[in-house]
């Protein structure tokens, strides 16, 4: 599992983020920026209404509509990965000095796991000379259900409650 950022990344990431809507003649809110920190302080997978409710929670003011409109800005310009971990759902990571993993999903009760295998990128290096092909980047994500049936049975009662949180 990820562990928030440090402030100066924090800092960085909010002036890559300026730089982008500048670019793209988008307005630069104040809670805009507070979405960005919300994710870069954050731990593991999200959706938008984690982020939402986290920032209702702390007191912020902050739209669910900015919170959806800022996540699609965000992932646009690559401060933010979007997934979709076989359900209907999108599920958010930050991406900026984020180490290159992959996920197992747990089709029960949505538990994800993030696993780095250096043996993936060598597989990567080799499809590109193969198939002669610049590869930017993979996603990998294996499908299955917990061992541990206890474990999952909680999470998936937790779950059917409103508020889920995958890590």
């Amino acid at each position: 599992m990820a562990h928030p950022a440090s402030e100066e990344t924090i800092d960085l990431v909010k002036e890559i983020f300026s730089s982008y809507l500048k670019e793209h003649n988008q307005r630069q809110t104040p809670e805009r920026f507070m979405v960005l920190g919300e994710i870069y302080r954050a731990d593991g997978h999200f959706d938008a209404d984690d982020i939402f409710f986290n920032m209702k929670d702390g007191g912020t003011r902050v739209s669910r509509a900015t919170v959806y409109n800022t996540l699609d800005l965000l992932v646009e310009c690559g401060l933010v990965q979007r997934q979709q971990f076989g359900e209907n759902q999108y599920y958010y990571e930050r991406a900026y000095a984020y180490q290159q993993h992959d996920h197992i999903i747990c089709q029960e009760c949505g538990a994800v796991i993030e696993f780095c295998d250096p043996r993936i990128q060598e597989i990567q290096t080799m499809m590109e000379k193969i198939h002669d092909f610049n590869i930017s980047g993979h996603s990998l994500h294996f499908f299955g259900t917990c061992k541990d049936e206890e474990a999952c049975s909680r999470r998936r009662e937790v779950k059917s409650g409103k508020k889920f949180k995958v890590s």
